[in-house]
């Protein structure tokens, strides 16, 4: 058959979502969290989701036809394919990580507005209609005053303590904001935890390894990069721990 449905940066991807912990699904509502270093984004607000998979088909490419599997997710095989991707899309430090390692990844770009009072990691959810336990956001905290990065899913929160004694430190608190534009390099709602300006200590909530594939943002608002989450703790040189409740 054709390859993967998907934007595939640099390598086709080897990993579809056709398992049988399917990352799309759909949507539920009412699986919140509380981000705690989530600030306002400097955008107004937005529009509710109507319209926003119109939004995301027109992105979307394949590289040929594909058959429906069961959970309703473009099967495909697992031979390379082209890269359909344009650069303007894929060109960010996290994307380029991936390139350069030859790491499989997915690209999935939304619309990044969303009401005031929600978060980037839940619009993103609600935008691709994804499950929050398979969509992890990137937070930046202090252990002991060390800016630490902490990976966790869309459904929970970060547990600061856990996130401290995961480190080998004493306590732990969110980070100013711009501390954390400041050291990665993103803007808040598009940081990840690859490409980031300065190296820093890494922690991934464990739960990402009950999954084939997780999500983490690309590296921008409105693009988020799909892999497997070894692939993140190698390339991130993380550790994994509890860190999520």
């Amino acid at each position: 058959m054709g390859g993967c449905t998907a934007l595939v940066s640099g390598v086709s991807s080897a990993d579809c979502s056709g398992t049988d912990r399917p990352l799309w699904g759909p949507l539920t509502r009412g699986a919140t969290s509380v981000d705690p270093s989530r600030a306002t984004s400097g955008r107004p607000g937005g529009r509710r989701f109507a319209g926003r998979g119109r939004a995301v088909e027109t992105v979307l490419l394949t590289a040929g036809p594909t058959d429906r599997g069961p959970t309703g997710i473009p099967a495909c095989d697992r031979s390379p394919g082209p890269s359909l991707v344009s650069d303007a899309v894929a060109a960010t430090p996290a994307v380029a990580v991936l390139v350069k390692a030859k790491v499989a990844h997915t690209l999935h770009p939304y619309d990044p507005e969303h009401p005031s009072d929600q978060g980037h990691g839940e619009a993103a959810v609600a935008a691709l209609g994804a499950d929050p336990r398979q969509v992890f956001k990137t937070l930046l905290a202090r252990v002991d005053g060390a800016l630490t990065v902490a990976v966790v899913p869309v459904a929970g929160t970060l547990d600061l303590k856990a996130l401290a004694s995961a480190v080998g430190g004493k306590k732990a608190a969110m980070a100013d904001p711009a501390d954390a534009e400041r050291t990665t390099g993103y803007v808040l709602g598009g940081i990840s935890p690859l490409g980031q300006k300065k190296a820093l200590p890494t922690v991934v909530d464990d739960s990402a390894l009950t999954f084939p594939t997780i999500m983490v943002s690309a590296g921008k608002r409105g693009l988020q990069v799909e892999l497997p989450p070894g692939e993140l703790v190698r390339l991130t040189r993380a550790r994994t721990a509890p860190i999520g409740r």
